[in-house]
């Protein structure tokens, strides 16, 4: 099937290379020239395991193109992806403002029968609202088009996401007619015992459900943490017993220095301000977002409640991204951190293999912030070391090069991802989440 895939960004670009990977030939476009000039050269503008593999290989066999003219990609397309950003606005809404646009120009440059897939993350009943503005073009021509929009949500898990679009758990398909599911399925015909159709509106509420019910997890082994810590338990170990019992399972358990990322925390405040604007109180939900401010504020407090004054001191910090395999660094726990211990008048020396970049672009420059190239170059002069992010390049480090290279022997574990006796044998203190 020939299809046009509108956004390059993370979803749009996995969601695209990877359906040209399935065998349809697909056409990605974005305003972004600068974007566009290196995807056409097989370069990935975002950082994505495995990414830029399938962009080049499919790129040769001209299953894969990109541009900047939605109407060129339009041209004989039987269906086109909305996979345009959905950004906070001021009151926590998604802002549907991209989504209008390119539905606006769906609408005027369609010359055949068209699927239109809202695959961007949107609230309950915007595609009734992607419908009518198509209507409205659609009604301008001498010959109108049929159309059908459906609700196609993405549940792709940065730094696995190749991995997730290849061998989802589930292809969830919001529609109105027969057609419009016949056409949805031929799209998805690899994974056709994943698809589970339903009715538009159900369709859009399910993503925003689903991330926010992780988020809750989340949230209540945060704030269960800090229960262990004053009744002398441990957090693991609860993780495993409650893990076991099949209703609740083991994912989601972790505790550690709160979520962040480009999707619970923006669902989750849109999921409350579509409750609110139909008078549903979530209740739930304004204690999950309040207890995930909370830890990442206990966390770098326990840090600083560590030393007498931040005043001369410096921090290592490993790792800037809210999760491994990503370089995103939106709504990062380490944010929160850094600007606590700068605010108070230390100093951090951070790293990052990834992030760093991204990290510089949403936090003003400091001179209390030192970006280095190497794990143990980021110690050096440092009075502890704080694990924010569980990178591979952190998981076994030279524990007695660590250890002399910290004027003070503490270790800040907010992944307890180290061994205590390990720490402790070489003299080093080792700081855990909920134990």
């Amino acid at each position: 099937m020939k299809i046009a895939m509108i956004g390059t960004g993370y979803v749009g670009l996995v969601s695209g290379t990877c359906l040209a990977e399935v065998g349809h030939q697909v056409t990605c476009v974005d305003l972004d020239e600068n974007k566009i000039s290196l995807l056409q050269d097989g370069v990935s503008p975002i950082y994505e395991p495995g990414i830029e593999t399938y962009i080049r290989k499919n790129l040769e066999p001209q299953r894969l193109s990109f541009t900047t003219n939605l109407s060129k990609a339009m041209q004989d397309a039987e269906a086109v992806f909305i996979a345009v950003g959905t950004p906070e606005g001021e009151d926590g809404s998604a802002d549907l403002r991209y989504v209008e646009a390119v539905a606006k120009s769906i609408g005027t440059s369609m010359t055949k029968d068209l699927l239109v897939v809202v695959k961007s993350t949107v609230p309950v009943g915007t595609c009734s609202i992607v419908e009518k503005i198509i209507t409205s073009q659609n009604k301008l021509k001498r010959s109108p088009v049929i159309f059908e929009v459906i609700s196609n949500p993405e549940f792709l898990k940065e730094g696995s996401a190749i991995t997730d679009f290849m061998h989802p758990d589930r292809i969830v398909i919001g529609v109105k007619s027969n057609w419009g599911e016949e056409k949805a399925r031929s799209i998805y015909k690899n994974f056709s015992d994943k698809i589970i159709v339903m009715n538009r509106k159900s369709s859009e509420l399910t993503k925003y459900a689903s991330n926010s019910m992780l988020a809750a997890r989340i949230s209540f082994m945060n704030e269960l943490s800090e229960l262990c810590e004053n009744v002398g338990a441990n957090i693991d170990d609860i993780r495993i017993g409650m893990g076991k019992d099949p209703r609740i399972g083991p994912k989601f358990l972790l505790a550690g220095p709160g979520y962040g990322g480009s999707c619970l925390p923006k669902d989750v405040i849109a999921l409350m301000r579509t409750a609110e604007e139909k008078g549903v109180e979530l209740s739930i939900l304004k204690s999950v977002m309040n207890a995930n401010s909370k830890q990442k504020k206990r966390l770098a407090k326990k840090v600083m409640s560590h030393f007498s004054s931040l005043k001369n001191t410096k921090i290592g910090i490993w790792g800037l991204a809210f999760k491994p395999g990503t370089d995103d660094v939106r709504e990062s726990p380490a944010i929160t951190l850094i600007q606590e211990i700068t605010s108070a008048g230390g100093q951090v020396r951070v790293h990052d293999p990834e992030a760093t970049t991204a990290f510089k672009k949403v936090i003003e420059e400091d001179k209390n912030i030192t970006y280095c190239q190497n794990i143990y170059e980021t110690l050096e002069g440092c009075n502890g070391l704080v694990l924010m992010t569980e990178w591979s390049d952190y998981l076994n480090p030279n524990w007695k090069k660590v250890e002399s290279l910290l004027a003070e022997k503490v270790v800040f574990d907010f992944r307890n991802q180290y061994s205590s006796s390990e720490l402790q044998d070489l003299g080093l203190q080792h700081v855990t989440v909920g134990s």
